[in-house]
């Protein structure tokens, strides 16, 4: 992968980018998805945040390689904390890390967030978690999509803060609008990890040491939660 050939995931995340946005992508490791979309003159202007200092230098060489300076800012910062107001960001990326990472960046990272932004959103795994923050702090899910790429499964989400929403509990586990697409690959995300649920369920019944029974029931809620689905 490289600024010039997208993996499939970032560009399914590029797609949702908005034409002209001023996008902070946070977590940006190469800096490949603003180095790209500038590149086709999708953005206006970019942020590429990173934390740690090899990917931080690895986005600084990707932005110089391709001539990128006075349009994409580098910045090593936490989380969201790369984003001055001044930036005036219009879409922000979190791509390739835990839902409940995400979820606690956002959180953290409230004060540099105007609620006018787009979030393009790319966890992997814990989507629950992080629907549920959107779901508390007002934001609504305007588009999810799972994909697969190397055997593993993706979900994308974007969301707008529009103010109060609700979501069921079933809405938060597999998305509201997933929920009503039922895609093929959804399901087949969702056949797979009812298969892996009831492996787990079938180790810890027959573990030898005894296992908190709340994390047993949990197992269990999911497996018929999941069947339900399938049905």
């Amino acid at each position: 992968m490289n600024p010039h050939t997208l993996s499939l995931r970032l560009e399914r995340v590029a797609a949702q980018v908005p034409a002209g946005a001023r996008l902070a992508d946070i977590g940006s490791d190469h800096a490949y998805l603003p180095v790209a979309l500038m590149r086709r003159d999708a953005i206006s202007t970019a942020v590429a945040g990173e934390v740690a200092l090899t990917p931080f230098h690895a986005a600084q060489r990707t932005v110089r390689d391709n001539q990128l300076q006075s349009q994409i800012s580098v910045r090593q910062a936490n989380g969201l904390a790369a984003i001055n107001a001044s930036d005036k960001i219009t879409a922000i990326s979190l791509c390739g890390m835990g839902g409940e990472t995400i979820r606690d960046i956002l959180d953290r990272g409230q004060a540099h967030l105007s609620g006018q932004e787009r979030l393009i959103l790319q966890p992997n795994g814990g989507e629950q978690p992080l629907r549920q923050w959107l779901m508390e702090n007002h934001y609504r899910i305007l588009f999810e999509e799972v994909l697969r790429e190397n055997r593993f499964f993706y979900e994308i989400i974007v969301a707008e803060r529009t103010g109060p929403v609700t979501y069921s509990a079933e809405e938060l586990y597999f998305g509201p609008l997933l929920l009503q697409s039922r895609s093929p690959m959804f399901l087949a995300k969702w056949q797979r990890l009812l298969r892996e649920r009831q492996k787990t369920l079938s180790q810890l019944t027959g573990a030898r040491q005894a296992v908190p029974e709340q994390k047993v029931q949990d197992v269990a809620r999911q497996i018929r939660l999941i069947t339900e689905l399938l049905a």
